[in-house]
């Protein structure tokens, strides 16, 4: 051990093939639409489920983005990096930094996520649950 708390960023590079509904991934970021707090970096905040990224298997949300076909993704509006994935052709070269390696967190949301199904289960349990304690003590006042 050398005694660092803080181990080098993992970096990968992926590459995606265009399918029919993109490359299967949504992002957020940007300077104009900051994620990370004093970070204007472009993060993945949704696989698309059937799409390239996810089939791929690699790309995660949060992961930040470096780089779209060699470009630097930093310092660059989020219209800007929109618009470069959408000119970056059919085969994409994407420089990703795992989301494992960064640490200043979300400056005000996380990625869109839908709750889970369990989740909302154990929230219609706790519904139904307080639903029968209002109609027993009704009852019991009503005797």
């Amino acid at each position: 051990m050398n005694g660092s708390l803080h181990s080098s960023p993992t970096l990968v590079d992926i590459n995606l093939n265009r399918g029919p509904a993109g490359l299967g991934f949504n992002i957020i970021g940007g300077i104009d639409q900051q994620f990370v707090r004093n970070d204007n970096g472009v993060y993945v905040s949704k696989i698309k489920e059937g799409g390239s990224a996810a089939l791929d298997g690699r790309l995660e949300e949060g992961d930040k983005i470096l780089a779209i076909n060699g470009v630097s993704l930093e310092n660059r509006y989020h219209s800007d990096v929109v618009e470069l994935f959408r000119s970056a052709g059919e085969n994409v070269h994407l420089r990703v930094m795992k989301k494992s390696d960064l640490s200043n967190g979300p400056a005000t949301s996380k990625p869109n996520r839908q709750p889970s199904s369990s989740a909302l289960g154990m929230l219609a349990l706790f519904a139904g649950a307080v639903s029968i304690i209002v109609i027993v003590a009704l009852y019991k006042r009503l005797k």
